[in-house]
């Protein structure tokens, strides 16, 4: 045992000494010195001191200055300042403390004056600068432009085929893909495309007044679950790829992130002067920006900003997966620009990656990649009004253009890998599996399903069972763009089993004009209806009405109805319909109205019949609409309001008429952006109805008995618990996004948002109108009364959370006013959405 320790103490020793060696040895080169300007002689700060080829560097202090200690030695040390050429100096081997004296030229590139305040982070004096001059190279403040852009998409799905397919659609997939059919992504797991897209459009704008249009004039659109890619190839063009960074915010998949040379740029983000370089031809100041905070809607990245006008020239910006964004793991967006007229800055190329997870890690995920060229730029030459009747037009031709035309018109060919990704996309597509996915699919999606000329539907009202009619069976149709793309026939019929009653609808209308939107329409239905649900504002919600023929029926009445209407856009944004229609309505329950008023309580009636001639203006600035078939949808009008005006006459002894009346609805909605608050959206509605009306006629308040939330409803309100002919309401939402609960150090790994809603109304009913109603009916019955808001308005609050598994929204309302023994004082609502 005593010959162990000095062997283990020599031991211990020769590793000590190896280790002070090593030391030692690393540290031995010491490289101290300053950087000077050439001419002047004076010293530079901040200038970067670094190892070519390497992570190793330092920067040069306030008075150019610096010292930088080596593990080893390098071939030689390089200095690189904004403004100024790279200078190289070599570094003597073997010498343990060197001194190097850089001096640098200016480039010849003439730059702009630049203030770094003392102590200042030098990267903040190139953001002032940035700030100050984007408006003057926004492309925006030409008078207009004009451009061809060329847009490829392509989606490939993600962990799919490491494991045998689970589900609907792993199953379907993996039973009919070949292993080979995969492709490989950069993370080494397989992908496989299932939709591609390709299109050539002329974009154009005008800034006075605002506005764009978008002429597609090919598209390709080849896909797995797409029965048709008519609706696509109108959203896949460049005006929905504009990402503009001289704006305050950029909106990417419907969310707004805050750009980073945004007004309020240091409240967001860090940023770090880190080289100067040449982009093309233009010498460029090197910035990367970090968000300041992980939960933000903001970007990390790098972007390159001229010397000389201090414009955007080319950025590299991610969105990482601690953004609070449903189902998508990372975005990475890359911009080059190149200036135009008046020195106004537009992209030359675009390109956009966006990673989408499943709802649980097992579960596929989603690849796209975005890419857009742009070429034929030209500027300040406006077009008529007239022209932007139509924001986006897909030529007739479009569809149907020839492979020979994309190899003349792209702006860059097909790789070799493009053109698997069609060739896998046609052979998997093909496979019955797949086929009847799509089916299901669409079915689900639109609530129809095709047979040929004709599409069945919509499901939500396939069955009911309801007090009055048993169980209530519908089936119904309509015909498709392969009938006509002119006319649309429509109808359903239903059957009840406890009233035994054939109920009907059919209806045609016919477009006359797609490019000013013009449509005629008519329509004969006989059905049963209840009183308080037959509001114009429940035509969007058919989950809603469906659910609502379920259990009792309030207040029902058959309702049949012979309605004919024209509509027009007579100019971009402004919409015309006129209607006319007769409703005889035939209560299923005790009712009676004076026909003559209370002075004459002989004349009793228990069942009227109203002809109508009604004209409604809209207004939507701006707004946006995409054909689907012989339907089109708004995509919205971006934060502009949306406007409307209704006035209803009603016509006596016109059609068998009974009843003579005046009726104004106004109202306004827009949806618009807080900052940092999220999204606001508000509706303000009122009305007045200025005759007295037998009470069905009147404005009956919608509500809410079902467990889930509708945003045209009062949640808290019951069936017809109010009517008013006077009326006037505001509805509004909050959305926070991640505002609050991203800051809780928990919760906001759950990733839930907050929202705040709130509902109030005022309404009031003349006396005259109450005059109308009898207390008993001609049978002897006592009529059913309901309520009046008279001087205190109905109010009830609400807030939520949002994106609980990323797709359960919960909502709890406070009934604050009116709170009558009976009334819901408080309560529940669920609802579905997928959103990002």
């Amino acid at each position: 045992m005593r010959a162990f320790y000095p062997i283990a103490l020599r031991k211990s020793l020769l590793l000590i000494l190896f280790i002070l060696a090593a030391v030692v040895s690393h540290a031995q080169t010491r490289i101290s010195g300053q950087v000077l300007d050439a001419t002047t002689g004076e010293a530079l700060p901040f200038v970067s001191i670094y190892v070519k080829n390497s992570a190793i560097g330092t920067s040069t202090d306030e008075n150019g200055a610096f010292n930088i200690k080596l593990s080893s030695t390098p071939d030689s040390l390089t200095a690189s300042f904004v403004g100024y050429l790279s200078q190289s100096l070599p570094v003597a081997e073997g010498v343990a403390t060197q001194v190097l004296t850089f001096k640098l030229g200016t480039n010849a590139q003439q730059l702009q004056e630049v203030v770094i305040r003392p102590g200042e982070n030098p990267a903040w004096a190139i953001m002032r600068r940035v700030v100050e001059n984007k408006n003057s190279n926004d492309r925006r403040k030409l008078a207009a432009y004009q451009y061809e852009a060329y847009t490829r998409m392509q989606f490939d799905v993600s962990n799919l085929g490491q494991k045998k397919g689970k589900g609907l659609i792993g199953k379907a997939v993996t039973a009919a893909v070949d292993s080979q059919l995969y492709l490989a992504g950069e993370d080494g797991k397989k992908l496989l495309p299932f939709f591609i897209s390709e299109s050539l459009s002329d974009y154009y704008y005008n800034r006075e007044p605002k506005r764009s249009k978008e002429i597609i004039k090919a598209s390709k659109v080849t896909g797995i679950g797409l029965q048709d890619g008519t609706l696509v190839s109108q959203v896949i063009g460049s005006s929905y790829q504009d990402y503009n960074f001289n704006q305050n915010w950029v909106s990417v998949l419907q969310k707004n992130f805050i750009s980073p040379i945004a007004d309020g740029w240091k409240g967001y983000y860090s940023y770090e002067l880190e080289d100067s370089t040449f982009i093309g031809e233009d010498w460029c100041y090197e910035l990367s920006f970090k968000q300041k905070r992980p939960q933000d809607l903001a970007f990390n990245g790098t972007m390159w900003v001229t010397a000389k006008e201090y414009a955007l020239r080319k950025i590299d910006a991610t969105v990482s997966k601690s953004a609070n964004i449903n189902f998508v793991e990372s975005i990475a967006l890359q911009q080059e620009l190149q200036p135009v007229g008046e020195q106004a800055w537009m992209p030359s190329v675009s390109d956009v990656r966006i990673k989408l997870v499943g709802l649980t890690p097992s579960r596929p995920g989603v690849l796209a990649k975005v890419h857009t060229s742009y070429r034929q730029v030209v500027v300040n030459q406006p077009q008529t009004a007239g022209f932007f009747d139509k924001p986006v037009e897909l030529l007739k031709a479009a569809t149907k253009q020839t492979d020979d035309f994309w190899k003349a018109n792209r702006h860059d060919s097909l790789s070799v890998a493009d053109k698997q990704v069609y060739t896998t996309i046609n052979t998997i597509r093909d496979t019955p599996r797949i086929q009847r996915f799509t089916s299901i699919a669409t079915i689900l999606g639109t609530g129809y399903r095709s047979f040929g000329k004709v599409s069945w539907g919509p499901w939500p009202y396939t069955y009911a069972y309801n007090n009055i009619e048993g169980h209530r069976f519908q089936v119904g149709g309509k015909t498709n763009i392969n009938f006509s793309d002119k006319l649309e026939l429509r109808g359903y019929a239903a059957y009840g089993t406890e009233d035994a009653k054939i109920k009907y609808n059919v209806g045609a209308k016919y477009i006359l004009s797609r490019r000013h939107w013009s449509e005629i329409g008519v329509e004969h239905q006989e059905d049963l209806q209840q009183v308080g649900l037959m509001s114009d504002k429940l035509e969007s919600s058919p989950f809603f009405l469906g659910f609502s023929r379920f259990g009792e029926l309030r207040r029902p009445m058959l309702v049949r109805e012979t309605s004919l209407y024209l509509q027009r856009d007579v100019l971009r944004g402004f919409t015309e319909r006129i209607s006319l229609s007769t409703r005889h309505f035939d209560p299923a329950y005790d009712f009676a109205y004076y026909t003559a008023g209370p002075e004459q309580p002989e004349e009793v009636a228990t069942s009227f019949t109203a002809t109508e001639v009604s004209v409604l203006t809209r207004y939507a600035n701006n707004e946006v609409f995409v054909e689907n078939d012989n339907e089109r949808i708004s995509l919205g009008s971006g934060n502009w309001p949306i406007l409307s005006m209704k006035y209803t006459l009603g016509l006596n002894n016109a059609l068998g008429s009974t009843v003579d009346y005046q009726r104004v609805d106004v109202g306004v909605e827009q949806e618009f952006v807080m900052g940092r608050l999220g999204n606001a959206l508000y509706r303000l509605e009122a009305g007045k109805v200025f005759s007295p009306v037998p009470y069905p006629l009147l404005e009956v308040h919608t509500g809410n008995e079902s467990p889930f939330y509708y945003d045209a409803t009062y949640n808290l309100m019951d069936y017809f618990e109010f009517a008013s002919d006077t009326y006037a309401s505001l509805h509004y939402e909050q959305y926070f996004e991640g505002l609050l609960f991203n800051r809780l150090p928990l919760i906001k790994k759950l990733k839930w948002r907050v929202l705040a809603s709130s509902n109030v109304l005022y309404g009031s009913l003349s006396q005259k109108n109450l005059d109308l109603i009898p207390v008993t009916t001609p049978s002897g019955a006592t009529q059913e009364t309901f309520k009046t808001l008279g001087s205190t308005p109905y109010v009830e609050v609400g807030y939520g959370i949002e994106n609980i598994f990323k797709v359960l929204r919960v909502d709890a309302f406070h009934r604050l006013t009116h709170l009558d023994e009976g009334a819901r004082k408080f309560g529940l609502k669920f609802s579905l959405q997928f959103k990002l």
